[in-house]
């Protein structure tokens, strides 16, 4: 009988060496990376059934890797596993498709429970998330924290300028030009009105692009 693969992803070895050890009793792991460019590609060349994703990964956040991986495969299986309590960034994880949200301190048999669920079709909230959503639902119906639209190239963009990288850099990875980049750059700016690279950051931090060092 074919056991069910799972994919991880996260930029903390250790963290990934303990779900394999936690995991592979029950499933296949078929794969461990470390950014969110890397997901997209392993997903797509893999095919995992289930991929357990951190938020805050280099690169490429795991919301955006998750949101475009739904896009290339809707069947496959999306778990958050973040330090992220934010009900707003847990709303978006579920807007875009996943299929379950839980923090890096649940329990073991939570997140067990998590991937039965969510091969059964279903999704799972870990509770305190729960509650932070339904509360956060029932104060303002009408916002849950979307932020302003950028377009996918965008975000990449705004997510590696926070992270430090150079336009040169990120021209590269990107394989676009540094004026692209240039011009990405204060595109963002001026349609999100911030003025400095400072705010950048703090933008990105605040809507889960990058993790708070």
């Amino acid at each position: 009988m074919r056991r069910t693969t799972i994919l991880l992803a996260d930029d903390h070895t250790m963290i990934s060496a303990g779900l394999r050890k936690l995991l592979e009793p029950e499933y296949e792991v078929v794969g461990c990376v470390e950014d969110g460019r890397a997901l997209v590609k392993n997903a797509l060349d893999l095919k995992p059934d289930v991929v357990l994703v951190d938020i805050g990964m280099p690169l490429l956040n795991g919301l955006d890797a998750g949101r475009e991986l739904k896009k290339l495969m809707p069947r496959i299986k999306l778990i958050f596993l973040t330090m992220n309590p934010d009900p707003d960034i847990a709303s978006e994880a579920f807007r875009i498709g996943a299929s379950g949200y839980l923090l890096k301190h649940s329990k073991e048999e939570e997140l067990l429970k998590a991937i039965h669920v969510a091969l059964r079709g279903t999704s799972y909230a870990t509770p305190r998330i729960r509650h932070a959503m339904e509360e956060s639902f029932i104060r303002n119906p009408s916002a849950l924290g979307r932020p302003k639209e950028l377009s996918g190239r965008q975000r990449e963009v705004l997510q590696m300028l926070a992270e430090g990288r150079s336009m040169k850099e990120i021209a590269y990875i990107l394989d676009i030009s540094r004026r692209t980049v240039r011009f990405h750059k204060y595109r963002v700016m001026d349609e999100l009105g911030i003025k400095t690279d400072a705010e950048l950051v703090q933008y990105a931090i605040k809507h889960a692009l990058i993790s708070p060092i």
